[in-house]
């Protein structure tokens, strides 16, 4: 009998049903030559320091840092988690093969490898890889099974992962807790939260610590459309006034006036953190609220799997996306054009080079019923984002017109749109994030033409940084502390980042709960003991976004198998050490 573990009931049955194990036991399903069972999430997790050494249980500053020898693994405390791997250990033992159907990511992978061990398992390993949950999917992935090994070393990565935070969260938190604590307040370290929330404090600080000045702008007014003038911000009222008398009785002069078409690019497919950003601007959703919504979305069969972070499709995919496009019906009207002539094979869309495990998020091309509230929402983001890729790209004519007022040179500009090609796929819901050119149209002018224009001066202030939104802190996070809207220059930036897609929800949720954040309105902003906790921490190794993101590049790195988790665990030792001599004894 071959025995396959999934990572969610919902999931088992699914699988039970394709390939005929249709006999229901108690935590398993049987029948056609296979056992169908499934975890719920980690049934297992890392050991805890007195189950190393008892005296360890005590927060005592003298036994820091604690490093065991070697890390063990346990079963949750959980009654249901207990008889379910109860049900699992007995059927590996009856196993001839077992088939490893955790989700196909790097958290899958380490929950079902961790139960593997625990239950002892010395039956050949294969795995299941899919990257979405339809019949075909399923059906096609368990023709191609692979051997585990393959993944081993996406194992050592979630592995190694788990172990970094362990040993700074327990030693982290032990260390600040016992040397800066108040009143008995347990101070939270994190590998991946420290960074996050240091980005929030010092966002609150450049606000706090902002001067508003005021400053001036020279305009003008000829034929009805206003100029700028080409100069620095005035810094005073009177030497404002002085420059609309210096412009008063003299004629304003066109210099140039240059149109030109250009293109604005098509929006890329999402990967989880764009999805997310999306989400959260223009439906207040929440990173994890998002999160949630298309996992179901994906158990549903309706989406593609969800925890990426590439914007790409594999090359083989490309034969597919004409059937899958034909089968969104209720996006029948904005289809039609594009099924109407051959899919282009884009190197923008379609790239091997640019995906390791999976592709971005798209629809499977399951007919959606039933749909309502986030769900709805979230699957005709993911349809439309789909749809858009394969459009025209938008084009515009963006006009420059330069004009001048004897030493002194004006400018103004207008954008229109010609052609809206893939705007097309937006406009009747008229969503925000396309960012839609006004429609400033310019009167024509010609080089050499002057005329009485209507000098003024704009007086303003200037605007501190801006609070953080989750859509903002999600695009800090995955470019290690820099807020970048540039797509090209986000991918090359991502594996860098402070977390991954799947765990970043999950880190901003932790501060909330912990009540180093707190929510005004859209806005994120750090909470009084979430300042105190960063200015305690005078460690710049751990509040840095930059080398965070360093140590999520070197667990990708040990996926990829050019960087071992030995390496990996020794500089994280080496650091707790010297982080553990700085804070306790002043050593640098």
């Amino acid at each position: 009998m071959k025995l396959c573990i999934a990572e969610k009931p919902s999931v088992a049955k699914d699988l039970a049903s394709i390939l005929g194990a249709n006999a229901r036991h108690d935590g398993y399903f049987e029948g056609n030559g296979y056992f169908v069972s499934w975890t719920f999430g980690h049934l297992c997790t890392l050991k805890e320091p007195q189950d190393y050494k008892e005296h360890w249980k005590y927060w005592k500053i003298e036994d820091l840092p604690i490093i065991p020898d070697s890390f063990g693994i346990k079963l949750k405390k959980n009654q249901g988690i207990e008889n379910q791997f109860n049900v699992i250990s007995a059927l590996v033992n009856k196993a001839s093969e077992v088939i490893n159907c955790g989700d196909a990511g790097q958290e899958g992978e380490l929950i079902q490898r961790w139960v593997l061990l625990k239950a002892n398992c010395k039956v050949p390993v294969k795995r299941l890889w899919i990257s979405s949950l339809t019949e075909e999917a399923i059906k096609n992935g368990f023709k191609s099974l692979q051997d585990a090994s393959k993944y081993d070393n996406l194992f050592a990565a979630g592995n190694s992962r788990a172990i970094g935070d362990w040993v700074l969260g327990i030693n982290g938190t032990r260390l600040y807790t016992k040397k800066f604590g108040k009143n008995k307040t347990t101070l939270s370290v994190g590998r991946v939260q420290t960074p996050t929330l240091a980005m929030i404090v010092k966002r609150h600080h450049e606000i706090a610590g902002f001067k508003v000045e005021k400053f001036w702008e020279l305009r003008t007014v000829y034929r009805k459309t206003e100029f700028s003038c080409q100069i620095e911000r005035l810094n005073t009222k009177k030497r404002a006034e002085e420059g609309v008398s210096y412009l008063n009785n003299k004629p304003f002069k066109i210099i140039s006036y240059e149109q030109k078409e250009g293109k604005e690019g098509n929006p890329r497919l999402y990967d989880l953190t764009s999805l997310q950003v999306d989400a959260n601007k223009k439906f207040g959703y929440s990173a994890e609220d998002t999160l949630k919504t298309v996992q179901n979305l994906y158990e549903k069969k309706l989406v593609s799997y969800p925890r990426v972070d590439t914007t790409y499709l594999s090359e083989d995919l490309h034969a597919k996306v004409p059937g899958i496009l034909s089968k969104l019906k209720n996006y029948g009207s904005l289809t039609e054009s594009i099924l109407a002539t051959p899919i282009k094979k884009s190197k923008s869309i379609f790239n091997n080079k640019k995906i390791t495990d999976h592709h971005a998020i798209i629809p499977t091309g399951e007919i959606a019923q039933g749909l309502q509230g986030s769900e709805l929402s979230i699957y005709d983001l993911i349809c439309r984002r789909f749809i858009a890729v394969f459009y025209p790209p938008c084009i515009v004519s963006n006009t420059t017109v330069m004009g001048k007022v004897d030493q002194l040179d004006f400018k103004t500009t207008g954008k229109q749109i010609i052609e809206p090609g893939w705007r097309k796929v937006y406009s009747e819901n008229d969503s925000k994030d396309t960012k839609e050119p006004s429609d400033k149209v310019l009167p024509l002018f010609e080089k050499g033409e002057e005329g009485p224009h209507q000098p003024f001066f704009h007086e303003g202030k200037t605007s501190p940084p801006k609070q953080y939104t989750e859509a903002t802190l999600l695009r800090s996070m995955e470019t290690a502390g820099k807020f970048v809207e540039d797509e090209e220059m986000r991918e090359v930036m991502k594996e860098n980042g402070i977390g991954r897609p799947s765990t970043r929800a999950n880190i901003i949720e932790t501060l909330f709960k912990r009540n180093y954040i707190e929510r005004k309105k859209k806005n994120i902003q750090a909470t009084p003991l979430g300042i105190e906790l960063i200015s305690t921490i005078q460690n710049d190794l751990l509040k840095s976004p930059e080398l965070t993101g360093q140590w999520e590049y070197k667990l990708r790195q040990i996926e990829k198998g050019t960087f071992t988790a030995h390496e990996f665990k020794s500089e994280l030792y080496q650091m707790i050490r010297q982080l553990t001599d700085e804070v306790i004894f002043g050593k640098r």
